[in-house]
């Protein structure tokens, strides 16, 4: 009974808090405050209201200051409460930045400051002893932080927010054609570090009930089927630079991969029976790693082949460096070539 008893009292106590911050916001003014304020209350029972998270997103479509000033009261506020509710309701407006904001808005979340090294966010001691529920809800503050970090670098990497940009699959698919094989592994290593982070999510019966933490993994779920959507897209084109990987590339790749079919057993069943993860990504996957292991051994026979070749007459290597009807120029995509043909050799012959 006494439990219940200061449980009811804290809540209390919260709301007066944030009524008499509301009205102080109001006195002076401080409509940005405002809107933050009420999107971050002390209340444990309830998410932000959708209405006052649309009033901070519409922070960012006025001028770049304003953006900038509203990025840094979030951070503030998430930086300066030891309430767990209030902590994870700043992270759950940080994300809704980040998947929905405009792009002044997610530009100025993007390059907030960086302190305290890689957990900028400083959460990972973050403790809110006040009461049992309080303890439990902690775990998840330091685990939503380390997703938000996560969630910003991959976006970084790919030099768009992951969810928020709604690329057709074929615009996709032009994209990773023109990049460099180092471009394409490294988006691909982000992605997977991306879904190993929400491997580590904590039990949701820790905080069954509480409908933050339900809609907190709602938008995480869309996050990982973005994740993975990704990564396919990735592996599609992986299949067509197969004999385009250097020895350092195919070895990153593989890694890559392996890391990726170690989150099967660990992601939580919830975001395994979500539409579109299913056992043929990870055949997928399977295959993709068998064939850059299969294509790099191919690699390592034919070096020792040249190495029989070089043995040869000056004569017979020289004719290897005439250009031939067939012989071709490779792009980093395998869906690129350019081949010579038989019209070249006028040329070579009026060089002589």
């Amino acid at each position: 009974m006494g439990r219940r008893r200061r449980m009811k009292l804290r809540d209390l106590v919260g709301a007066i808090k944030d009524k008499a911050s509301q009205g102080k916001a109001a006195i002076l003014s401080r409509q940005n405050t405002l809107y933050l304020l009420r999107a971050t209350t002390h209340n444990p029972h309830t998410p932000p209201d959708p209405k006052h998270l649309a009033a901070v997103l519409s922070l960012g479509r006025s001028s770049r200051a304003a953006a900038a000033s509203a990025v840094e009261a979030l951070m503030d506020r998430l930086q300066s409460t030891s309430d767990a509710c209030v902590a994870l309701k700043c992270l759950f407006a940080a994300h809704h930045v980040a998947k929905r904001g405009g792009f002044i808005l997610q530009d100025q979340l993007s390059v907030f400051p960086t302190f305290g090294g890689r957990n900028y966010l400083n959460l990972s001691k973050f403790r809110d002893c006040s009461s049992h529920v309080t303890w439990q809800l902690s775990t998840w503050v330091r685990w939503y932080g380390e997703y938000v970090e996560s969630l910003l670098f991959a976006s970084r990497v790919l030099g768009f927010f992951l969810g928020s940009e709604k690329l057709n699959g074929d615009f996709g698919s032009e994209r990773v054609v023109a990049i460099s094989n180092a471009e394409l592994i490294r988006e691909t290593e982000s992605l997977v570090g991306l879904v190993e982070q929400i491997c580590k999510q904590p039990e949701i019966l820790v905080a069954s009930g509480n409908k933050l933490v339900a809609e907190i993994v709602d938008l995480v779920g869309e996050d990982c089927l973005s994740a993975i959507n990704e990564v396919s897209v990735r592996l599609t084109e992986f299949r067509e630079r197969m004999s385009c990987l250097s020895f350092v590339d195919s070895v990153e790749l593989v890694c890559a991969l392996k890391r990726v079919e170690d989150c099967k057993e660990r992601l939580p069943l919830l975001y395994l029976t979500k539409k579109g993860v299913n056992e043929s990504f990870w055949s997928v996957v399977r295959e993709i790693r068998e064939r850059v292991g299969t294509e790099r051994e191919a690699q390592e026979g034919k070096k020792c082949v040249n190495l029989t070749k070089d043995k040869g007459s000056e004569s017979a290597r020289f004719e290897e460096r005439v250009v031939r009807a067939g012989d071709s120029v490779r792009f980093g995509s395998g869906r690129l070539t350019v081949s010579y043909t038989l019209s070249t050799l006028p040329i070579l012959e009026s060089m002589k």
